[in-house]
């Protein structure tokens, strides 16, 4: 039994269901604390209001081996971001003016996506971009316990969060997977409109670790509970990776699980920007994880530099982002 079925079967949820609401009505679920009430429509910083708009769900093969598995991960890609990152691969339902191909959900409808995704044999439930939507998720996850539910839930999220919000996710989620993009709020405002990230995503990211602990595996290697962190090495050290790996050595553990990324590709705007129009360089992923293994970290993945096209999702497809034509 996982805890968010226990404190279901306590009552505990449906108060969180309320808690969630009422920030959701003078919304502060994400740093950006806009105020605005939600519940009737009004829309905020990240484009959203009551309504769930997911850009697409499906078991997805292409998360860090303990999050896929051999069945796949149960993901939901939410559509809108309360960031704008200018190289953000998944912009095609992240900073999407045009919301008409996006559906719009309510909860009973996530929770049966929920149980949709779970009848497919998949190790989790994953939410992607789930930051501005932590409300609806909540009272979903209420109604499909309702319907069985009975599977680890992954908050997958750009580090951008309030960690007043994550405190109210305890017992809930069972495994945390943040990025944490920047070491430093100058970049963090100029590369992705956000001026308070640093502090936001490291507070929350404490928080993270106090709840799910180092990450824990069942017999065939599927992540059970537990923090990984995603580090993204951006080009010409933007991402100042080297000193992130200082502070969760510092204020987590070496134990923390580390997904390092070389990943990157100048996507959406960043081909205008002469710091991020280039992939990064061998020499900068390497310098960054030589000091991984320096400082002693010895849990999770080193993506190397293989060629990146296979994680560039395209949700114009019809079914499957990461399915190519």
């Amino acid at each position: 039994m996982y805890n968010y079925q226990k404190i279901y079967s306590s009552g505990e949820l449906n108060n969180r269901v309320r808690i969630f609401n009422e920030k959701l009505a003078n919304c502060s679920l994400c740093p950006r604390n806009c105020g605005i009430n939600r519940i009737n429509g009004i829309k905020g910083f990240c484009n959203s209001d009551n309504k769930i708009l997911i850009a697409n769900y499906c078991d997805h093969h292409g998360e860090e081996p303990a999050i896929s598995g051999s069945n796949g991960s149960g993901t939901i890609f939410f559509a809108n971001c309360n960031l704008k990152c200018i190289y953000c691969q998944n912009y095609q339902i992240s900073q999407n003016k045009d919301l008409s191909g996006f559906k719009n959900w309510t909860p009973v409808e996530l929770a049966n996506c929920m149980i949709e995704l779970q009848n497919k044999k998949v190790h989790n439930i994953n939410f992607v971009s789930p930051s501005h939507y932590i409300a609806q998720i909540v009272e979903s996850v209420y109604l499909a316990c309702e319907k069985g539910l009975n599977l680890p839930l992954v908050y997958n999220s750009n580090g951008y969060d309030n960690p007043e919000s994550i405190k109210l996710l305890d017992n809930i989620m069972a495994i945390y997977l943040p990025d944490i993009k920047y070491a430093s709020d100058m970049y963090s405002r100029k590369y992705s409109a956000a001026k308070d990230y640093v502090i936001n995503a490291r507070k929350s990211i404490i928080e993270m670790y106090k709840q799910a602990g180092d990450l824990v595996l069942d017999e065939n290697g599927i992540a059970q509970k537990g923090l990984i962190i995603r580090l993204l090495v951006l080009p010409n050290e933007i991402s100042e990776t080297i000193d992130t790996l200082y502070w969760i050595k510092a204020n987590l553990s070496v134990n923390v699980t580390i997904s390092l990324m070389s990943q990157y590709f100048p996507s959406n705007k960043a081909d205008k920007v002469p710091l991020l129009m280039r992939g990064i360089k061998y020499n900068e992923y390497k310098k960054v994880e030589d000091t991984l293994i320096d400082l002693g970290f010895v849990n999770g993945w080193l993506q190397g530099m293989e060629a990146p096209d296979y994680y560039r999702p395209d949700f114009d497809l019809d079914n499957h982002p990461f399915e190519k034509r």
